[in-house]
């Protein structure tokens, strides 16, 4: 038997959405990372602005800000939040785009999931854009890094 609780479970185990009518809004944070590995020549491409579908960061930060707005459309038990900002940036390696996205709201629960989603949808735009040039691109290292805000206060991933 494990020790696990999952607040998004009922006393029969089906799914519901956590109530957090009586919770007081509070300053939440939460911070995710993602890598897209790719040919250095796609990342040279990339840096250069010579994609022919277009400014390949530009779109995946418009990407990953309207991917935060929208996460409750995605994931089921996920509550729409007002997102009070997002801040997305990018790191051209030789062989990867890192990318990192900064979620904040004054809301009653956190904002993880948007952060990931963010960052996931700015990965897969990344995708999107370079796959008629390199199709073995690779998604990986998606995480949670940091978040702040709420009951469980703060959280920071330890450095690898």
């Amino acid at each position: 038997m494990s020790d696990l609780t999952f607040s998004h479970l009922d006393p029969l185990g089906r799914a519901r959405m956590v109530d957090v009518t009586q919770k007081d809004p509070s300053a939440r944070r939460a911070v995710a990372r993602a890598k897209v590995f790719m040919k250095p020549e796609t990342t040279t491409a990339i840096a250069n602005r010579e994609v022919k579908k277009g400014d390949v960061l530009a779109v995946a930060r418009v990407a990953g800000i309207q991917a935060a707005k929208r996460t409750s459309d995605m994931i089921p038990l996920c509550h729409p939040l007002l997102i009070g900002a997002v801040y997305i940036n990018f790191e051209i390696g030789d062989d990867h785009v890192a990318i990192e996205v900064q979620v904040d709201t004054i809301d009653r629960t956190g904002v993880e999931m948007e952060a990931l989603h963010a960052c996931t949808v700015a990965a897969l735009t990344i995708y999107d854009m370079c796959k008629s040039a390199d199709k073995g691109m690779v998604i990986g290292e998606v995480a949670l890094w940091e978040k702040s805000g709420g009951r469980d206060g703060t959280y920071r991933r330890d450095s690898i």
